[in-house]
């Protein structure tokens, strides 16, 4: 995912991560204990960072963990954190603790996405959610984005999915704000030239047909509304990442549940579980 050119100098790049999350370098000085000469001096290539430097400078602007590599690559240094692919051995207890949880939340939707929003695990109730998805989406590498705004995933069975995709949509902007990734914006530019249903051209046309009375929404979030077998069910929504994560692959998880936001959906989804 990273996208910096390593003969660019770790100056620039650490100017230009500053310069997006607009901090001065005084204020980053005084963040890091350092001097705002210092940081000058670093930014145009006057000074030379230790790795330390690098890597204070890089954690109090909140650089992802793979920019981070980027960083110590560019001024010579070996990168400090590993890329472990999930299925190696020493993510072992990383996997089965994943898996566990994911079993411990059915009937409840859950799944895991990596920072390119592919699909690395999901439970029963997210399988089941799938139902009825072109199997062209459902071959080879699955995409959280792709299956639920494509016009042959979940997108015609979503009941407010004008609201839902502008939430996953600004979701993505948040998320290329952090991390400059070109395949992140590719995969927006692609989702987001989706075409929306028509105004009344099917469930996913702003929520219910003509004369029919909206659904009920919780108040405290915006729910997911999809339809299942006849029943609309609604779901909110909460992600989880790890704590200081010491390897790529891990900062780049995410843990996406879906909690049952009425009694109807709670009802539904015990029912198909018995």
């Amino acid at each position: 995912m990273t996208t910096v050119a390593l003969d660019t100098g770790v100056g620039p790049l650490l100017r230009g991560w500053r310069e997006q999350r607009r901090v001065s370098q005084l204020e980053l000085a005084l963040r890091a204990e350092s001097s705002a000469r210092h940081v000058s001096f670093i930014e145009t290539g006057r000074a030379r960072p230790s790795e330390a430097m690098i890597l204070r400078l890089a954690e109090h602007l909140d650089v992802p963990v793979r920019e981070r590599n980027a960083l110590l690559l560019a001024a010579g240094y070996a990168p400090r954190y590993a890329e472990t692919m999930l299925d190696d051995p020493s993510m072992g207890a990383l996997h089965e603790g994943i898996q566990q949880l994911l079993r411990g939340y059915e009937p409840y939707p859950a799944l895991v996405v990596d920072g390119s929003y592919n699909v690395v695990a999901a439970n029963s109730g997210t399988t089941m959610l799938l139902e009825g998805v072109s199997e062209r989406l459902l071959s080879g590498p699955l995409n959280a984005m792709r299956l639920t705004l494509h016009p042959s995933g979940l997108a015609p069975r979503i009941r407010n999915l004008r609201e839902w995709r502008g939430h996953l949509l600004h979701q993505m902007e948040r998320q290329m704000a952090l991390a400059r990734s070109e395949t992140l914006r590719t995969l927006y530019d692609e989702v987001a030239g989706y075409p929306l249903p028509e105004a009344g051209d099917g469930a996913g046309a702003e929520g219910a047909d003509e004369g029919e009375a909206p659904l009920p929404c919780p108040r405290f979030a915006l729910p997911l509304q999809i339809e299942h077998r006849g029943q609309v069910l609604s779901f909110v929504s909460s992600i989880s990442t790890f704590n200081t994560p010491m390897d790529v692959t891990v900062s780049e998880l995410a843990i996406e549940t879906f909690l049952p936001a009425d009694p109807a959906t709670v009802e539904h989804l015990q029912s198909i579980g018995r």
